[in-house]
């Protein structure tokens, strides 16, 4: 019942993350909103930490894998997503991050060794072949450059957020609660980003409306303190491959509200693309049938 209730929060929230996100584009330089997102997270975050006296600071020996999931996780991959929505559908952004299960699976192989398996491969073919269907029209019919970049970015900011989840299994297999990971690796991509602020002269401009707030509030409060707390529990419990699979219905979501909200329309082929991204993040966590021992009664017989 836990796993279910983690798994069907983070396919909720960060489902509807991705309009957040693009009502965020415009007069507001990204560097900034990014900064705002999570420095906002992080406040709330120890605070209540705080409060409910759980605040930990975890030993030096562990600071930079924190590091290294602040970048990836709370940074990187979101400067990354936050330009791609200047250029494609916010809901198309998450049919890429639903790559997040192949991700996941070729870096635990590279970091922790885990199998790949022949599905894996399959299901990598399936999913690019759907987001050849999702984006041929503007790629290979019109050469639109504006999706070439929005694929590309999305795709990076999912390389690092895969690599953050990587980091986050190192962390909880070396004791560190997601929750002090979450708060103190948010304090640290605040920090970054801040400085990054600085170091290119960005201006820091303020929130130009009531919506944009409202969105900046909603990604810091419920997509990232509470949304990373319930993806990274799963991560703990349930391994990262396991875990990532919630990222396959976050594009039914996504672009349910993308088609609502930002004028996208349908094609055959666009659902046509979706289905088989959505069936390659599937055939990675299809149940395979499980072979019947064979008795030992049974083995006698097989070789008499």
């Amino acid at each position: 019942m836990t796993n279910f209730l983690l798994f069907s929060s983070t396919v909720l929230i960060w489902g509807t993350t991705w309009i957040a996100i693009a009502l965020q584009i415009g007069p507001v330089p990204v560097l900034v909103s990014v900064f705002y997102r999570f420095a906002t997270a992080a406040l709330i975050f120890l605070v209540v930490l705080v409060v409910m006296g759980r605040l930990k600071v975890p030993p030096l020996r562990q600071q930079p894998f924190i590091l290294a999931q602040a970048l990836c996780l709370f940074c990187c991959n979101f400067l990354c997503f936050y330009h791609a929505a200047s250029y494609v559908p916010s809901g198309l952004i998450s049919v890429v991050f639903s790559l997040a299960t192949i991700y996941n699976a070729v870096n635990a192989r590279i970091f922790f060794g885990d199998r790949i398996s022949p599905r894996t491969l399959l299901a990598a073919a399936l999913g690019a072949t759907g987001l050849v269907l999702l984006f041929g029209m503007d790629i290979l019919v019109s050469m639109n450059p504006d999706s070439w970049k929005g694929i590309g970015l999305s795709a990076l900011g999912t390389l690092f957020f895969s690599l953050g989840n990587m980091a986050s299994r190192r962390n909880s297999a070396d004791g560190v609660p997601p929750i002090t990971a979450n708060a103190w690796g948010m304090s640290y991509g605040a920090l970054t980003l801040f400085a990054l602020i600085l170091g290119t002269g960005t201006p820091i401009v303020a929130p130009p409306t009531a919506t944009y707030l409202a969105a900046m509030l909603y990604l810091a409060a419920i997509g990232s303190v509470v949304g990373f707390t319930t993806y990274l529990m799963m991560v703990s419990r349930m391994g990262s491959q396991k875990a990532a699979y919630a990222t396959v219905l976050f594009p039914v979501v996504a672009l349910t509200l993308s088609s609502l909200f930002e004028d996208y329309h349908w094609t055959p082929l666009g659902v046509l693309g979706l289905m088989l991204t959505l069936a390659g993040n599937a055939v990675m966590f299809a149940r395979l049938p499980m072979r019947r021992p064979v008795l030992a009664a049974e083995a006698v017989d097989l070789k008499g």
